[in-house]
């Protein structure tokens, strides 16, 4: 029995594999309505910052891991010290929870930050935007994720304008902002017992902070930056003591260092990631689960030469299945994943994935994926209104 704290997409997604390899999955669900609950026959409703909700949850799990990094180091701590088998563990977790605590971490590895600084008040940020160079990016430590929790600062006079941040009197971190090509993402998977594996480095497209499109292997992306991506990214999970899946997402650097900075870490399976269940040979979400259960792992090849990723948010379309007729008449390799969740605008509640055919191109898989996806998204086209599909 696995659990699974988080009843988001993600555990959601956990849910077909934890079937194939016959295992049970339990999802500590933060309602009855949250993606995961359709998808798995145990989903108990209850509040993962409650630690007495939580041994209530481990009791009879085999091992607990997570949709989410937002439970309480505290709280799994003493899971662990009661004999509750938690990964990846809190020691590792945290490096996901604070991005202090984080870029510090890669600071002692010696691995490629961005200009940084831990700021406790506007004089601080002042003087740090001030040496490093304007604009900078201020950066909550801990919650923020899909942009939230930053602010670009283009000056002196928008420093001073942060008061609302640190009238709650906890540090926050400061950054340059870092001129950068295009982002990227490492993928890695490690097991309790130290086996790790690396998918291709991929491309992400961020729209509004919100990761919209991934091309995987990355286009053009230098071998040995992309080498030097992944090993960065096997290095940090060692490190850690990560196990499941690690996402590091990644600045483009050409002309800097090896060619990136590191932006952000993620210790369970993640929306970069998503292209590897119709593109890679093993899953992150199957990866994930061999991982925290220290099964061998899977082989982690790509299927194709080329694999898109395409998210859907809500939009003109309340009702995505009257769409599925047209969508999948557009493209029939392409592959549809619904999160379940009711339509709103904006809101994250699907994806497309399309493995290109041999003699396709990047462009050619792109198109034809935001095709799909904006079908999904605003509704069947009519008749003439299918050509032209827009692109990422």
């Amino acid at each position: 029995m696995i659990g699974v704290v988080g009843g988001g997409q993600l555990a959601r997604m956990m849910a077909p594999e934890a079937t194939n390899l016959g295992f049970d999955l339990r999802v500590l669900a933060e309602g009855p309505e949250v993606s995961a609950v359709a998808a798995v026959a145990q989903a108990p409703v209850g509040d993962y910052r409650d630690l007495e909700t939580l041994r209530e949850f481990a009791a009879g799990v085999d091992v607990i891991t997570f949709d989410h990094e937002h439970v309480p180091n505290e709280h799994l701590r003493a899971l662990i010290d009661e004999g509750i088998n938690v990964q990846p563990r809190p020691e590792a977790l945290i490096h996901a929870q604070d991005k202090l605590v984080m870029r510090a971490a890669i600071d002692q590895l010696g691995l490629p930050n961005p200009v940084w600084a831990r700021v406790a008040s506007i004089e601080e940020l002042i003087t740090f935007g001030d040496s490093t160079g304007w604009p900078v990016v201020l950066k909550t430590p801990r919650g923020g994720y899909d942009g939230k929790g930053v602010r670009m600062l283009d000056d002196a006079a928008a420093a001073s304008e942060c008061t609302d941040w640190f009238a709650a009197g906890t540090d926050l971190l400061a950054e340059e902002k870092v001129d950068f090509s295009r982002e990227l993402s490492a993928l890695v998977a490690r097991t309790t017992s130290g086996e790790a594996r690396g998918w291709p480095v991929v491309h992400t497209i961020q729209v509004d902070g919100v990761c919209d499109e991934v091309i995987a292997p990355a286009p053009g992306l230098d071998p040995a930056t992309a080498e030097a991506a992944r090993e960065a990214a096997l290095s940090i999970a060692e490190a850690f003591g990560v196990t499941g899946v690690m996402a590091a997402e990644l600045f483009e650097t050409p002309g800097r260092g090896p060619g990136f900075v590191i932006n952000e870490l993620a210790m369970r399976p993640h929306n970069t990631g998503h292209w590897t269940m119709n593109g890679s040979v093993t899953s992150q979400f199957e990866q994930h689960l061999r991982a925290v259960l220290d099964l061998p792992l899977g082989d982690t090849s790509a299927l194709g030469e080329v694999t898109v990723m395409k998210n859907f948010l809500g939009g003109a379309n309340p009702e995505l299945y009257s769409a599925f007729p047209a969508a999948l008449a557009a493209q029939p390799r392409v592959k549809i994943h619904v999160y379940g969740k009711s339509v709103r605008p904006g809101r994250k509640i699907g994806h497309v994935n399309l493995v290109g055919a041999p003699g396709q191109t990047v462009d050619d898989v792109r198109r034809t994926a935001t095709q799909v996806a904006d079908i999904i998204r605003d509704g069947a086209p009519g008749p003439a209104s299918t050509e032209g599909a827009r692109t990422a």
